[in-house]
């Protein structure tokens, strides 16, 4: 931030932190979970970074109620969970799991005796074994199984749930699990990644259905989406930056919002294109409530073709990215800048282009409530020699997205609420515990929690937006953040 600013958030602006189930949970063995995907994955030699899987992970399963406390002591309005398909339905399909309804329901008890609004997501990763034994999310079936799972599930809970999010970030799902290989099942299949990209946004029009049939709550969908720029002007490079951001964005807000998938992408994909069936669009298109937004950090992309000269002027291959999905046909890469501050995971740090990306999706769909459902950073923590957890880097980081929230809520856009990712330390998919997050120190071996001084920052920020005590009534309220 180049200048002093005061931030301004709307009346009763939604305050949270967010957690994914396979990533918190542990006790995959237990209260009659079925096997997922990940599971697997984690545990196949290779896949994951020292063999790490989410077997304990935080053992959240059993020390949720002292996590519930550790949201209460930090303030935050909403919590953002996972409810892993295979606790509830361990083969994907059939009736509920009693086991998993008790830990969810008991879950909720605990929230709503905090005054924490729960705002969970349906599906984040995990889908049942079974189900990828029969094609995973390159399936139609799995589609189907996917809505009747919901509709159980929103049955079973619903009258106290005011918000679902149906998916979390499907392109993981599809690219980077079907096209990569680098997250679960593992696949190097362009022909495999489109169909599981068509499956999972039919599956989560399905849900919405589901959902409005038979319930009242707000229903949206989470997506990644990035922040393109090309690494210069040269035609190439401009090139590269449009097939890479239609991958990220185009292919999912364009079913979303438009009812087609883009006509540059279906071109570039050509036979690989997956089938659809008459009305799928329609179906992904149902309305939603409000659009989740997941971001971390911008891409710079550029074309393979001229990386000698991209190389000259001071760019490197970014390694923190996955590798790029367009290789084979668009010839994009991913490149870091020289001189720009970067995340433990690689990631370069630039705030501003958070307020550009909403305002592309405002300008460029169409005026939608929108959640930050996830934003945050990598950071090489540690316990100090008095138990402290200092991290002066991710309190920067907060600080500085947050403003780019504000901005962009100034210029009109419609943002509802910001879920800092992540609450705890936790299993990070294929870089599995390398990499921490949270909010909160995990000691993994004995599953101790430390609050980090981004922990007492955020509550100190959150505490500033409101008189004590706090009043979801208040008007807005200001707070000057420093350059």
């Amino acid at each position: 931030m180049a200048t002093n600013a005061t931030t301004v958030f709307p009346r009763n602006f939604v305050w949270g932190a967010a957690t994914a189930s396979y990533q918190i949970e542990g006790a995959v063995d237990e209260g009659g979970r079925g096997l997922s995907i990940w599971d697997t994955f984690a545990r196949t030699p290779g896949k994951v970074l020292n063999g790490d899987t989410g077997d304990i992970a935080c053992d959240h399963y059993h020390r949720f109620g002292e996590d519930v406390g550790l949201m209460r002591e930090l303030g935050i309005d909403s919590y953002r969970f996972s409810i892993a398909w295979p606790r509830m339905q361990p083969e994907g399909k059939g009736e509920l799991n009693p086991d998993g309804l008790r830990f969810y329901s008991a879950l909720l008890d605990r929230l709503e005796s905090q005054q924490i609004t729960p705002f969970p997501t349906l599906y984040h990763w995990d889908l049942p074994q079974s189900l990828g034994d029969q094609g995973g999310w390159t399936s139609r079936e799995t589609s189907y199984r996917f809505a009747d799972y919901v509709d159980k599930l929103v049955d079973a809970l619903g009258p106290r749930v005011g918000q679902w999010i149906t998916l979390n970030e499907p392109w993981c799902s599809a690219w980077l699990g079907y096209a990569v290989g680098q997250h679960a099942p593992g696949l190097t299949d362009l022909p495999a990644a489109l169909a599981a990209n068509h499956h999972l946004l039919l599956a989560h029009g399905l849900a919405v259905q589901a959902i409005r049939a038979s319930s009242t709550a707000e229903v949206g969908i989470t997506l990644n989406l990035a922040h393109v720029t090309p690494a210069s002007e040269d035609p190439l490079d401009r090139q590269a930056a449009i097939f890479t951001e239609g991958n990220a964005n185009r292919m999912f807000l364009d079913p979303l919002f438009r009812g087609a998938y883009p006509a540059d992408m279906m071109e570039l994909y050509g036979e690989a294109t997956a089938e659809m069936e008459e009305g799928d669009l329609g179906v992904i298109s149902t309305t939603i409530d409000f659009l989740g937004v997941n971001y971390y950090a911008p891409a710079i992309v550029g074309s393979r073709e001229r990386l000698t000269e991209l190389q000259a002027l001071g760019y490197c291959v970014d390694t923190g990215r996955a590798p790029n999905l367009l290789d084979t046909t668009a010839r994009a890469i991913h490149l870091k800048r020289p001189g720009f501050t970067s995340t433990q995971m690689g990631w370069e740090v630039e705030p501003a282009t958070l307020t550009e990306l909403l305002h592309n999706v405002r300008d460029q769909y169409r005026s939608i409530p929108i959640y930050i459902t996830e934003n945050g950073m990598s950071n090489a923590d540690y316990v100090r020699h008095n138990g402290s957890v200092l991290d002066p880097a991710r309190i920067a980081y907060l600080e500085g997205h947050l403003h780019a929230v504000a901005e962009a809520i100034a210029s009109g856009v419609d943002v509802r609420g910001y879920y800092v990712w992540s609450l705890l330390d936790n299993f990070e998919w294929a870089l599995g515990y390398s990499q921490r997050f949270g909010l909160i120190w995990v000691d993994y071996p004995t599953g101790e929690r430390t609050p980090k001084a981004s922990y007492y920052w955020y509550r100190d920020f959150i505490a500033a937006q409101a008189p004590l005590p706090r009043d979801r009534g208040v008007t807005s309220a200001t707070m000057t953040l420093p350059a």
